[in-house]
């Protein structure tokens, strides 16, 4: 996958098109990710406790990572990534400037 966890990516179609956030959880076999204030899904919870009252609870739900691109460090825009192997392992590259993301 070309994108991590604690990568910051731009969503670039749907509901939250132009938003920013950080990658909280990636799930690669279903090339979904969790990113941080986007896509909130509302979920009615029971209570089980005195302690934990039910209610409507909101969280983040998975976005597929063909709706996101990630955000380079170095030029602060929209990138595309390309993998290029150093050594013996693989680097994620910037497609516009060419800089190392990892």
């Amino acid at each position: 996958m070309k994108i991590k966890r604690n990568d910051t990516v731009k969503v670039i179609l749907g509901e939250y098109k132009g938003k920013t956030g950080k990658v909280l959880k990636v799930f690669p076999r279903k090339s979904t990710l969790i990113v941080e204030g986007i896509n909130f899904q509302k979920r009615h919870m029971r209570a089980r406790s005195a302690e934990e009252p039910g209610g409507i609870v909101q969280k983040e739900g998975p976005v597929n990572t063909s709706n996101v691109m990630l955000i380079c460090p170095k030029c602060r825009e929209a990138v595309r990534v390309s993998l290029t192997r150093l050594g013996d392992k693989s680097v994620r590259k910037c497609k516009s400037c060419s800089e190392m993301i990892d």
